[in-house]
C-alpha cells in the first residue's frame, strides 16, 4: 500500500520540526557545537520522536477499544502507576545515593509501577468483557495510585521531593543509549501488535456486539492492543515522566488529516503526528530563557484541542 499524500506531507512537517528542535536550546535557536549536539540535542530530539509516537499509538488503540474520544494511557492508570513507583523510590533512597544512581533508581521504579498497573488492567480485561467497565476500572486504578503517591509525598523529605518533582514534570532530556533502546524496542513491539490487530480494531469501531456477530473476538483484540499500548506507555513514562495530552490529541488529528478511521491508514499518520506534537512541545520548552517542563508545554498545546474535540462531538 502506497503512502497517501497526507502522510507524505505530515512526514515532511516532522522532518522540518526535527531540524528546528536540533537548533532549539539556550533560550533561542542556533547551531550547537558537536559536543552539545551529540550529548544533548540529538538524544533529546530522538526521545521526543519516540515518546510522541508511542503515546499516540497507545491512545489511538485505546480510543478504539473503549469507543471513547478522550481515552489514553493516563485514563487507564499507567502513568499514575509509574508515578507511585517513582514516589516509592524517592522516599526510600532520599538523598543517600549519588544523583546519577538516584535518577536511575527512579526510572527503574517508575517502569515497575507502570508494568504493575498494566498487569492489573490486563488481568481485569481477561475477566471483564465490557469496555465501559474496564475504562471505569482504569480511572479508579489511577485514583488509587494517585492517592498512594500523595501520601508518600506528604511524608517525604525535601531532597526526595526534589528528585520526584523533577521526574514528574516531564522531560526529554537526559536519556542515553539505554533509554532510547528500551523506548524504541517498546515502540517496535507496539507497532507490530497494532498491525496484527488492525483489522479487528476496524471492526471494533462498530461496537463489540457487531464485532462478535462478524466472527471477531473482542476480548482477544482488546488484549493484543492493550499489551502493546501498556508496554509503550510504561517505557515512555518511566524515562520521560507522566506526559499527557499527546495520546488523546494525535489520533484525532491523524483521522482528520487522512479523512479515515481505517487503522492501516491512521496508524502511520498517528505515529507521525504524535512525534510532531512532541517536537513542538520540546521546541517551546527550550526557546525560553529558563527551560520549561515539557509536560507543561504539551498541556498548552493539547488542552485547547481537547476542548475543541469535546464541543465538536
Amino acid at each position: 500500500m502506497k503512502p497517501s499524500l497526507q502522510t507524505v506531507l505530515i512526514l515532511a512537517a516532522v522532518l522540518l520540526l526535527m531540524a528546528a528542535d536540533l537548533c532549539a536550546g539556550g533560550g533561542g535557536f542556533g547551531l550547537p557545537d558537536k559536543v552539545i549536539f551529540m550529548k544533548l540535542r540529538l538524544p533529546r530530539m530522538l526521545t521526543a520522536i519516540l515518546a510522541g509516537a508511542s503515546l499516540s499509538l497507545a491512545g489511538l488503540q485505546m480510543q478504539t477499544i473503549f469507543r471513547n474520544p478522550l481515552a489514553d494511557p493516563h485514563i487507564m492508570g499507567v502513568s499514575a502507576g509509574a508515578g507511585t513507583g517513582a514516589a516509592i523510590a524517592t522516599l526510600i533512597i532520599g538523598s543517600s545515593l549519588p544523583a546519577a544512581l538516584s535518577g536511575l533508581t527512579v526510572v527503574s521504579a517508575a517502569f515497575v509501577g507502570a508494568l504493575l498497573s498494566s498487569a492489573l488492567v490486563m488481568l481485569v480485561s481477561s475477566r471483564i468483557h465490557s469496555a465501559t467497565t474496564l475504562l471505569i476500572f482504569g480511572v479508579m486504578l489511577g485514583f488509587v495510585f494517585s492517592a498512594i503517591t500523595s501520601i508518600l509525598e506528604y511524608s517525604a523529605n525535601a531532597e526526595s521531593l526534589k528528585v520526584f518533582y523533577s521526574w514528574s514534570a516531564g522531560s526529554f532530556i537526559g536519556n542515553g543509549i539505554t533509554g532510547l533502546l528500551i523506548i524504541s524496542a517498546a515502540l517496535l513491539a507496539g507497532i507490530v501488535l497494532a498491525l496484527v490487530a488492525n483489522r479487528g480494531l476496524d471492526i471494533l469501531l462498530f461496537g463489540e456486539e457487531y464485532a462478535a456477530m462478524a466472527g471477531a473476538n473482542p476480548s482477544h483484540i482488546r488484549n493484543i492492543s492493550m499489551v502493546g499500548s501498556c508496554l509503550m506507555a510504561g517505557a515512555v513514562t518511566a524515562f520521560c515522566g507522566p506526559l499527557g495530552f499527546v495520546g488523546i490529541v494525535a489520533p484525532h488529528i491523524a483521522r482528520t488529516l487522512t479523512a479515515s478511521s481505517v487503522h492501516l491508514r491512521t496508524i502511520p499518520a498517528t505515529l507521525l503526528v504524535g512525534s510532531g506534537l512532541s517536537l513542538v512541545a520540546d521546541i517551546l520548552s527550550q526557546v525560553f530563557t529558563v527551560p520549561l517542563p515539557v509536560g507543561s508545554t504539551m498541556a498548552v498545546i493539547g488542552i485547547p484541542i481537547i476542548i475543541y474535540i469535546m464541543f465538536a462531538k
